[in-house]
C-alpha cells in the first residue's frame, strides 16, 4: 500500500469515526452521548450570540459570565453568514471538518518536526483512536474518569482548540511568531484549559530555546499572545478565579471509589483511612498507586510514549522546545486536576487531562516509528504494529457501538415540541418562562429511553430550538457558570404553586415574561385569566401562552 493511499484511508477512518459520535444527533429528534445536553447548550448559546446578545440564553436578563464563547461565536457567526441552521452546523456539518483539520494539522506538525512520513503517520493514528485500557475489564472508556479520543467531538469546544493548538504550533515552526501569537492568544476564549497550558508551554519552551540558542521567537509569541488573552479573557470572566477550589486527590478517590469507575471500595476506603489517620508511609504507597492506574489505565497503548520520554532525558542535548511545550502540557495537564476542582461541578478540571492525553498520542506515535524503524526482521515490524493497532482500537469501537450509534437515542425531542418551539421562534422577541425541571420524574423515566429532553436534564433546548431567553433553564450550565439560580427556581416553583392572583400576576410582568411554554400536564395553579395569558398554540404535547 502506497504512503499517501494509507494516509488517506487513516484520516478517512479516523473523520468517519469521530463524525459517527455527531451527525446522528439533531436529525428527527435524537440525541446520542451527551449530545442531548452539551449539545443543545452550545445551540442556544450559538442562537444568542447570533441575534448580538450577550446575555445568558437559559438565565434571561443576566449577562453571560465565567464561559468561553470562541466556539460558539464561530458557530454563530457561520449561520449569519451561510443562513443554515445552527444544528445542522453544529451536529452535521463541522463535526467532520473539524476532525479532517485535526488530523492533517496532527500529520503536518509532527512532519515538519521529525521529517518522518511514518512518525506523522502514527501520531495521526494516536490522535483519532488513541484509548484506554477499560475495554479489557468490559468498562467504558471513562472507567479511569477521562474521555477518549473517540468523544472529542461530543465538546466542539475541546476539538476547536486541538486544531488551534496544531495550528499555533505550525506557525512556530515556520517562524511566523506573530501569527502563532494570535492564534494562542484567542484560545483561552474558545477553551480556557487550552489557553492556560499554552501560554505555559510558550514560556517555558521560549525559556529553552532561548538558552539553547538565544532565540526569542517563543517568548515573543508569549508575550503577544499572553496580552491578546487577558484582553479577551477579563470582560467575560472576571470573577473567574473563585470557581476553582483546592481538592487534592479527588480524581483519584473517586476513580477508586465510584462503581461507575474503577469501583475498588476497599482500595477507596483503605485510601480514606491512610489520609484521615494521617499515616503517611501508606498514605504516599495507596494513592501513588492510585495515581498509577489513572495515568496508565488512561494512557492504553500511547505507554509506548514513555520509551521516546526516556530517551530523551538520557540525551538532553537533543530535546527541542517542541518536546519542552508537549511535556509542559502533559505535566500540568496532569497536575491541575490532581490538585483543583471546579466549584459546581467538580468533574470539569478534568478536562486539562484530556490535552495530556492527546499530546501523549502525538509522542507516542513518534516513539512507535522510532521502535519500528529500529525493527530490522519485516514479520516481526509488522506483528508489533498490528499488535498495537488491535489493542488501540476497541476503546473506539466500543464507545460507538454502545453510545453512539444504537438505533435508539437515549434522549429525544418530540415532533410536537418541535412543532410548537418553531412556532415559538417565528413570535417577537421575548422571555420565555417555562416548567421548572423535575429531577424526581427524570429519575423515574431513565430505565425507558428515548426520554424526552425535559426529562432528560436540567437542558437548554426551549432556548436553543424557540431562538428565544427563557427564565431559567439549564441548572447544570449554570452551576458551572456560578449563577445564583436557586433563588430564581425558588420564585419560579413559588409562582407556579401560588394561589395569590396579584402575586402571579405581577410576577409574569416584574420579569418581563412574555411567553410560557407548557407541555401537558403542566400548568400553574391558577387560571390563565387569572394569569392574565392567552393561548397562542396548542397541539396535543405542548401549550403556549403570551402574557398579555
Amino acid at each position: 500500500m502506497g504512503r499517501k493511499v494509507s494516509l488517506l484511508l487513516l484520516i478517512l477512518a479516523g473523520t468517519v469515526a469521530w463524525s459517527a459520535t455527531m451527525v446522528k444527533s439533531g436529525l428527527y429528534g435524537g440525541f446520542w452521548g451527551a449530545n442531548g445536553h452539551d449539545g443543545v447548550w452550545h445551540i442556544a448559546l450559538a442562537n444568542s450570540l447570533a441575534s448580538g446578545s450577550l446575555d445568558n440564553p437559559v438565565f434571561a436578563g443576566e449577562q453571560l459570565k465565567n464561559y468561553h464563547i470562541g466556539f460558539d461565536l464561530v458557530l454563530a457567526f457561520l449561520h449569519k453568514i451561510t443562513f443554515v441552521d445552527i444544528s445542522i452546523l453544529y451536529f452535521q456539518i463541522l463535526p467532520p471538518l473539524l476532525v479532517l483539520g485535526i488530523g492533517v494539522s496532527t500529520f503536518y506538525f509532527v512532519y515538519n518536526w521529525k521529517k518522518s512520513f511514518w512518525a506523522s503517520w502514527w501520531a495521526t493514528f494516536f490522535i483519532y483512536f488513541g484509548g484506554s485500557w477499560s475495554w479489557m475489564l468490559g468498562r467504558g472508556e471513562s472507567m479511569f474518569w477521562s474521555q477518549q479520543s473517540i468523544s472529542t467531538l461530543i465538546n466542539p469546544p475541546f476539538a476547536l482548540s486541538l486544531l488551534l493548538l496544531l495550528v499555533g504550533l505550525i506557525f512556530l515552526q515556520k517562524k511566523k511568531w506573530l501569527l502563532a501569537a494570535a492564534v494562542f492568544g484567542i484560545l483561552i476564549q474558545v477553551k480556557v484549559y487550552a489557553g492556560i497550558l499554552a501560554l505555559a508551554g510558550l514560556f517555558l519552551g521560549g525559556i529553552f530555546i532561548y538558552l539553547r540558542k538565544k532565540d526569542f521567537i517563543l517568548l515573543k509569541s508569549f508575550g503577544v499572545g499572553l496580552l491578546i488573552s487577558i484582553l479577551l479573557f477579563l470582560p467575560l470572566n472576571v470573577g473567574s478565579g473563585s470557581l476553582i477550589v483546592w481538592q487534592p486527590f479527588w480524581f483519584l478517590e473517586t476513580m477508586m471509589g465510584l462503581s461507575d469507575r474503577v469501583g475498588w471500595t476497599k482500595f477507596y476506603e483503605a485510601m480514606l483511612n491512610y489520609k484521615s489517620g494521617e499515616i503517611y508511609g501508606k498514605f504516599v504507597i495507596a494513592y501513588g498507586i492510585s495515581f498509577i492506574i489513572f495515568w496508565f489505565g488512561n494512557l492504553g497503548t500511547r505507554v509506548v510514549k514513555e520509551v521516546y520520554v526516556l530517551n530523551k532525558l538520557r540525551n538532553i542535548t537533543k530535546i527541542e522546545w517542541q518536546d519542552v511545550f508537549l511535556a509542559i502540557g502533559i505535566l500540568l495537564g496532569i497536575c491541575f486536576p490532581m490538585f483543583f476542582l471546579q466549584k459546581g461541578t467538580p468533574w470539569n478540571t478534568i478536562q486539562f487531562f484530556y490535552y495530556a492525553l492527546m499530546f501523549s498520542g502525538i509522542l507516542a506515535g513518534i516513539s512507535l516509528s522510532e521502535i519500528l524503524f529500529k525493527t530490522k526482521n519485516l514479520k516481526l515490524k509488522i506483528a508489533f504494529a498490528a499488535i498495537v493497532i488491535l489493542l488501540t482500537v476497541p476503546t473506539t469501537l466500543i464507545s460507538l457501538r454502545d453510545i453512539y450509534i444504537p438505533v435508539r437515542p437515549p434522549a429525544k425531542i418530540s415532533s410536537e415540541e418541535i412543532e410548537a418551539l418553531n412556532f415559538l421562534s417565528e413570535q417577537h422577541k421575548g422571555i420565555v418562562l417555562t416548567f421548572p425541571y423535575d429531577a424526581a420524574k427524570a429519575k423515574e423515566a431513565e430505565n425507558n429511553p428515548p426520554r424526552p429532553l425535559y426529562l432528560y436534564e436540567s437542558t437548554a433546548y426551549v432556548s436553543a430550538f424557540s431562538s428565544k431567553p427563557v427564565y431559567l433553564e439549564d441548572e447544570v450550565n449554570l452551576n458551572i457558570m456560578d449563577y445564583d439560580w436557586k433563588f430564581r427556581r425558588n420564585n419560579v416553583e413559588q409562582f407556579y404553586q401560588s394561589e395569590d392572583q396579584n402575586y402571579v400576576y405581577n410576577f409574569l410582568r416584574e420579569n418581563n415574561i412574555k411567553y410560557i411554554y407548557w407541555v401537558k400536564p403542566q400548568r400553574a395553579v391558577l387560571g390563565e385569566s387569572q394569569l392574565g395569558i392567552e393561548k397562542i398554540f396548542e397541539n396535543s404535547t405542548v401549550d403556549v401562552y403570551r402574557v398579555q
